[in-house]
Parts: structure tokens; C-alpha cells; sequence
């Protein structure tokens, strides 16, 4: 039944994005690219850091749904967290004769190079939820990263408005993680400066990596074992912040908060050892990037309503609504979106 459901609601979506693309189209602005063969489907290149992160095969199905939806092809490259991989492998979407390639950075300065050739044959480029820096990409869609941070420090805040705190970062290399910094502290700072709240740490791992943010929390928690509260980076850093708490006697007595509504980090909600995550409905975004994929990929012209400065210069930006997940709106945010079932989120509590 479920299934059914969320079915019909994404085909309702989808229609309605081509709709409201269709009236971009007609007057917006665009770049040039080179020209389309419309007798023949549009190749999508899928250029993807990695599937460690939950979230990300279902981003990537969802993608794949709806381009096929659209009578594209998608062929999809997984750098496995590895920059120069993901070098090599763009340049193979590119050779291969891509009419657009939508790309999830590893590192966001890294590809800027790569990114300037696949442009350069006049081929579009997507920065999808991450963005590569310094590249001039064609438009870059991902939800409001300096929101989830404030979402996320309002909500410990509301939680615990005064005591000591850990910050766990996201990968330095992740431009993402720099916007949702951004976030955290445009709430948290105030306080600090007040003295309300005291950041005892802030740490910065090197990639999306828990065992990085576990080695360097174990000390941590060592020598600062009255903590309050640890904000995430995402939910896999707050999952692995909650294994070194539960080491330390701590799991429980310290609010956590992460972000992507991970199911782990949702039944964890359920239970009470994890206070809040960060809901994105992705089948949102990866419907609205297979839109504008092929859209670019057939030489239309789409508008924004806003851009974000690449380090180079302003490049197209679209930002999707994040949404706030506590135990009390759990029915009402995934479970009723069908992102996870109600059997999967409460099966370790035995409720409903």
C-alpha cells in the first residue's frame, strides 16, 4: 500500500516539475552547449563519490527512476571516496559521449579541472547536492545546507540551551560542510559569546569517515567526560559519536543530533538514544535534477531564482527545503513520505 502511494505522489511530482520547467524555459537563461541528436534519448553520465553514505543509493535510484521516466539513459561511475578515481571516471563519461553529466564531488576543488574540459566540449555539467568548486558547472541543486546547520543547532539548543558541547564536523573536503558550519554557528555563536554554551571541540575530519570521528572523539570524551551535547556532521558521524558515548556511560545522557534521516538514526530517535536528524526528501531532488539534466542535455534554457559564488564566480543554484526530525514528528516526516515504513523505524522499541 505503501508503495502504491509514494508511487502516485512521485508521478504527480513529476509532472508537475515538467510543468513548471517547461515555463522556465521560456524565459530564462542559458549557456550554450553543443548540439543535440533529438533522435536519439539523452545520456545521462552519473558521476557519484560513493556509496558509503546511506542515503546515496537511494538518491542514485531515484535518479535513475526518473530519467528513465524522462526517456534518458543513465550510465553511473562510483569513485569509492577516492578523488582521482572520480577524475579518472568523469573523463571516461566524457569520452564515452555523456550529453550531460551530474556529479557528486568527493572533494570539491579537485574536479574543478576535469569539470572545465567536460565544459569545454560543451557539454553541461549538474553539481548535485555537492558543489565542485571553481568550475562554472550549469547549475548546482541540493538542499539548503546553511539551514540544515541552523536547524540543527536550534533544535539541541531548544533541548539543552546551556552546557558543554562537540562539534563533529564533515569532511573538510566537502564544500557542504563548510555551509552547514555556516549554519550551526549563525545560532550557536550568540550563546557562545553569552557563555551559555561552551564548545569544547571542533573537530574536522579529513572525509565522511567514522572511524576518523571515532579516533579522534575517544580521547576527547576521555578528558571531557561531562558533555551535553555533540552535533554531527551526518547521521553516520552521529551514529559513531553515540558508539564512544555508549563506551564512556554516557549513551542517553547526551543529545545527538545528526542529519539525512538515516533509517539506523531514526529507529535510534525511536529509542531515545539519538535526540534529532535532518529529514531531505531526495526523491525531491533527484526528480528535479533528472528534469533539468535533460533539459540542458537537449540545449534548453532553465532559471534560477538564485546563485552561490563557486570560488570563481555565481553559478545557478537551486535550494530544496530541509526538514526537522524529533521523536514526535516521526509519523508525520518520513513515515508518511514512505521514506522508511513505520515497522522499520519502531521495530527495536515494539510501539504501533
Amino acid at each position: 500500500m505503501m508503495r502504491s502511494s509514494l508511487s502516485a505522489r512521485y508521478r504527480q511530482a513529476l509532472l508537475g516539475f515538467l510543468v513548471a520547467l517547461m515555463a522556465l524555459s521560456l524565459s530564462g537563461c542559458g549557456q550554450r552547449h553543443r548540439k543535440f541528436d533529438s533522435a536519439k534519448p539523452v545520456r545521462v553520465g552519473f558521476s557519484l563519490d560513493s556509496l558509503v553514505v546511506e542515503r546515496w543509493q537511494r538518491d542514485l535510484d531515484a535518479f535513475k527512476r526518473a530519467a528513465k521516466d524522462l526517456g534518458a539513459e543513465v550510465e553511473v561511475k562510483v569513485a569509492n571516496q577516492d578523488a582521482t578515481t572520480q577524475e579518472s571516471q568523469v573523463r571516461e563519461l566524457l569520452s564515452a559521449g555523456m550529453d550531460v553529466l551530474v556529479i557528486i564531488p568527493n572533494d570539491a576543488n579537485r574536479l574543478s579541472s576535469v569539470v572545465s574540459e567536460v565544459k569545454g566540449r560543451g557539454i553541461p555539467v549538474i553539481s548535485y547536492d555537492r558543489l565542485v568548486r571553481k568550475a562554472g558547472v550549469d547549475l548546482y541543486i541540493t538542499f539548503d545546507n546553511e539551514k540544515v546547520g541552523s536547524l540543527m543547532a536550534e533544535s539541541i539548543v531548544r533541548a539543552v540551551p546551556s552546557g558543554s558541547f562537540i562539534i563533529v564536523n564533515g569532511a573538510k573536503s566537502d564544500n557542504n560542510a563548510a555551509l552547514l558550519n555556516a549554519g550551526l554557528h549563525s545560532v550557536l555563536d550568540p550563546r557562545i559569546e553569552g557563555g551559555s554554551i561552551r564548545v569544547l571541540a571542533e573537530l574536522w575530519p579529513s572525509s565522511w569517515d567514522s572511524e576518523e570521528a571515532k579516533a579522534k572523539l575517544e580521547p576527547l570524551l576521555s578528558s571531557h567526560p561531562h558533555v551535553d551535547a555533540v552535533i554531527a556532521g551526518n547521521d553516520m558521524l552521529a551514529e559513531a559519536a553515540i558508539n564512544v558515548l555508549s563506551e564512556n556511560g554516557l549513551m542517553g545522557a547526551v543529545r545527538v543530533v545528526g542529519q539525512d534521516a538515516d533509517l539506523s538514526a531514526c529507529q535510534r530517535i525511536a529509542e531515545g538514544s539519538q535526540y534529532a536528524t535532518i529529514y531531505k526528501p531526495v526523491e525531491r531532488l533527484a526528480l528535479s535534477a533528472a528534469g533539468y539534466a535533460v533539459a540542458l542535455a537537449k540545449g534548453e534554457k532553465i532559471a534560477t531564482e538564485n546563485s552561490i559564488d563557486d570560488g570563481a564566480g555565481k553559478v545557478p543554484y537551486i535550494k530544496l527545503e530541509p526538514i526537522l526530525v524529533t521523536k514526535e514528528f516521526l509519523d508525520s516526516t518520513v513515515i508518511k513520505d514512505g521514506f522508511h515504513s513505520k515497522e522499520e523505524v519502531y521495530r527495536n522499541v515494539g510501539r504501533r
